[in-house]
Order: structure tokens, then sequence, then C-alpha cells
């Protein structure tokens, strides 16, 4: 058996004994034989995030062709879930799933949503784009704006040094670029994920004071662009801007193909900035094991306990209950017949989802890998890098990022304020996702794949720590064009 700590957590040292406890009594008792006890691989976690769609217990198999036995089981334990009793049922109940004992009858536990596949393209994502989409609706029904859902219950995007740090960074661009005769008539920024709108009204603020201070007349040339996916929240962010509207244009894009809507801003834009947008985009993870890479591929699923209770409390057909999900994704709220039922239905089939996974050999899955990255090159980023363990992939990240860095002018940079992971090895130290923050996703993002691309693109990626907030996890991300 190997056991692996994933996480410096000192107070789950009672879980981590309880986990070697739990496994040598089920040995004792004959639950599991000495061949399984030595095939067992125990990754024992710490999960960032307290909602998250992890049961304490998780078994991941590899797709095996028939009849062939993998060669490790690969269990991983939430130690932050461990309850006193909990450990060896929610053991138990996890390594029959996967491989029925002979004459075992096992009751329909779990309710499938979907197949497996590629996390990004999980149902899970599309729980998170109606959650944009309906941002206000949820924000009503849980008395609460989506902020105080962040750790710290705010924003770094609206902290006011960082914003006026990054005002005094843009105006030195622009002076330099005038003083050499290289300032363009019109001068293009954009945010991208606008949120409320507070973060570019604060910005313009400072701009509009700073350009009226030095006398240099650079805000009249500003054209400002706020996009996002989500009409409702441009919508909303309007009212942050309203003293600078007339420079400003509302777009509604995709934050993974910024390009596919601003063509026509190629090499235009000086300045492009995002906020908390690179971890709510749609992720896949790898896995490192003995110097092969696996691909894993998730399966949400509800809970049947879970199905039984809320489609009781609703009034809703049991027997349609993946039907009525369907509806509620593909319509909202309104489309289960009353509003307020759907809207509940909406947050608790949220709340109860989780995901069960398998692995992959990356072989097979090279088509699903995002551009710009194949097997070789995963493997040459690798070679100093842990030889177990799992990591963010970032798909939409990686995606973003190129579909993006064209729009810069020569000399313009993207600057994001995010929670990265800038080493390998910080993978070894803890489970950086998925989370849940109220109907969205947020995973941790891979910065080192992310400058292994901005240095295919001909951009230096650099991080630097938020330190304008306490015990803040942001870093900032900015591009500095190789000359």
């Amino acid at each position: 058996m190997i056991l692996q700590l994933n996480h410096l957590q000192g107070k789950a040292a009672g879980a981590t004994q309880e986990v070697i406890e739990t496994l040598y009594a089920m040995l004792a008792e004959g639950q599991i034989d000495q061949s399984e006890f030595a095939r067992l691989r125990i990754q024992l976690d710490w999960l960032q995030y307290k909602k998250n769609f992890r049961e304490v217990v998780l078994v991941t198999p590899d797709k095996e062709p028939p009849g062939v036995e993998a060669p490790l089981l690969h269990i991983q334990v939430d130690t932050r879930q461990v309850a006193p009793g909990c450990l060896k049922p929610a053991m138990m109940r996890a390594m029959i799933r996967h491989k029925p004992r002979r004459g075992a009858e096992l009751p329909e536990e779990n309710l499938p949503l979907e197949e497996f596949k590629p996390f990004r393209k999980s149902i899970a994502w599309d729980f998170n784009r109606l959650y944009w989409h309906r941002l206000k609706e949820w924000e009503v029904a849980t008395g609460q704006g989506y902020e105080k859902a962040l750790p710290g219950g705010q924003s770094d995007a609206n902290h006011p040094d960082a914003v006026a740090d990054g005002v005094a960074d843009f105006w030195t661009l622009i002076r330099d670029l005038d003083a050499k005769n290289q300032l363009p008539p019109e001068i293009f920024l954009m945010e991208i994920g606008v949120g409320t709108g507070a973060r570019c009204g604060l910005f313009l603020d400072r701009f509009h004071a700073l350009d009226t201070q030095r006398g240099t007349n650079y805000y009249s040339k500003l054209r400002v662009l706020l996009g996002d996916y989500s009409l409702q929240t441009l919508d909303r962010s309007r009212t942050a801007v309203q003293k600078h509207v007339d420079l400003c244009s509302f777009v509604v894009l995709d934050a993974i193909n910024p390009i596919k809507t601003l063509s026509f801003l190629r090499h235009k834009l000086l300045h492009v900035h995002l906020t908390n947008v690179y971890d709510n985009l749609p992720n896949d993870e790898l896995l490192r094991r003995e110097g092969k890479l696996y691909f894993i591929e998730t399966r949400a699923f509800l809970p049947m306990t879970e199905v039984v209770r809320i489609t009781e409390k609703y009034g809703l057909p049991i027997e349609k209950t993946r039907t009525l999900v369907t509806r509620l994704l593909e319509g909202g709220p309104d489309y289960l017949g009353d509003y307020d039922r759907g809207m509940g239905f909406w947050m608790e089939i949220w709340d109860a989802m989780r995901l069960e996974e398998r692995l992959v050999p990356i072989e097979e899955m090279v088509d699903t890998l995002p551009p710009g990255v194949d097997v070789a090159k995963l493997e040459d980023i690798l070679q100093e890098a842990p030889s177990d363990f799992r990591f963010h992939l970032s798909s939409g990240a990686l995606e973003s990022f190129s579909n993006t860095i064209p729009l810069l002018y020569p000399r313009g940079y993207l600057q994001v304020q995010d929670i990265f992971v800038t080493d390998f090895n910080q993978y070894r130290l803890g489970f950086h996702g998925p989370g849940k923050l109220d109907g969205s996703i947020v995973n941790w993002v891979n910065g080192v794949l992310l400058r292994e691309v901005g240095e295919r693109a001909g951009y230096d990626v650099h991080f630097a720590p938020f330190h304008y907030r306490q015990g803040s996890k942001t870093s900032i991300l900015y591009t500095t064009s190789r000359e």
C-alpha cells in the first residue's frame, strides 16, 4: 500500500491516523484481501474549498481493457470531511461501487446526470453558465451579492491601492509611447469579465484624476470596452461607469475566444485586464503516476438520498429528475412551472451534485488537449516536475490567453488577477479545485503552462504577489512583449 499526504494541515492528523486504522481493520476483517491491500494507493487531500464536488472517499479507477486488472487502486480521501465513524462505510461503498463483489446486489446509490467525459464538457459547466446568466436572481434568492461567496467576502479586483498602481503603470506606458510618437490616436483598453463594473469605474475615476492633475489630455482618447458573456452582468455594470459612459462600449463576448468578437481590434488594445475569470473557465485535470500521464474523465451524479429528498420537497416526480435538470439548464427556473420552486430546485440540485472520476491514458485523449499543447510538449514541461502528482490543464485559461494576446498593441500588455499555481510542487501540498462558490465553479490556474504558452507567443509571463490584502491567495499575472 502506498500512502501519500498531499497537504500540510496539522488539524487533519487525527483523520490521517483514522485512515490507516480503517484500512488495517478492513484487512483484518477480510473486507479487503492482501492482494488488494498491496495495490492500494491512498491520496490524503485537504480540499481548498469547503463546498466542492467530492465525496469523503473517491475511487478513481483506470479505464482498463476488458479482463485486464489495474495495477493499482487509486483512492482519494478528503481529510477535511472525515468525521468519527464515517470512514469505514464510505471506504467500503466506494470500493465495492467500482469493483462489486461476486453475488453482491448493489442498490442504486447514485443518479448519473451524464456519461463519463472530460470535465470541461461536463454538465457542471452548464450550471456555471446558468448562474452567470441569472446572477441577479440567485442573489435575490440568497439575499447576498456574489462577492460575499469569495474568500474574505470581497473581490481583490476592487482594492483601491491595486487600482491606483494599475492606473499609474498604464499612464506611464501611454506617456512613454507619446514621447516616442508611437501613441495611437485612440487608446483602447478592455476589461473582460466585468462583474459589477466596480473595478472599471474605479480605474477610470483614478485615471481621469491623474490625467487632469498632469494636464496630459489622455482621458478623452480612451476607448473602454467592457466585455462579458452575460448581458445581465453588462447591464448592471453600466451604473458603476456612468460618469464615463461616453467612453465605454459594452460587448457580449466569450472570455475563451475574445478575438472572435473583436477581430477588428487585432493589435490595437493597449491594456486588457481580467480578475477571477481564468479560475472560472472550463478546466480539465491530468494525473502523472509512475512516469505515465492520465487524463481524468468525470461524470456528474446526484446521491439517490438527495434525489428523493429534493423531489419530495418540491413535489416533483422522481423518475423525471434528469429531464427536470435538463429543462432547468435550458430555460432557467421559470421552466419548472413555478418560479420559486424552480429556484429552490436549482440551488439544491447544485449543492447536492458530485463528481466521480476515472483515468484514461493521455494517448486516448490527444484531441481534447487545448491548442498549442501536445503530449510531447507536456512531457518536456514536466521534466523537472514531481514524478507523481495531479495538476490542472487549465484548458479554458490557456485558450483565453492564446486568443487574447493577438489583440494587444505591440507594446500593450495583459494583466490577470487570479489564483495561480506557479510551481508544479505546489500541487503536492493541496488540492486546488474544483470548488463551488454559490452557483459557480472555481479552480486554481496552472501558471506554469501559461508561462510556456506565452513564451511560444513571444511574451514573457510574470507573476507578482497581491500584497494589497493580507492573506490573499491572489497573484497578478502580467505580460511583457519580447523586443
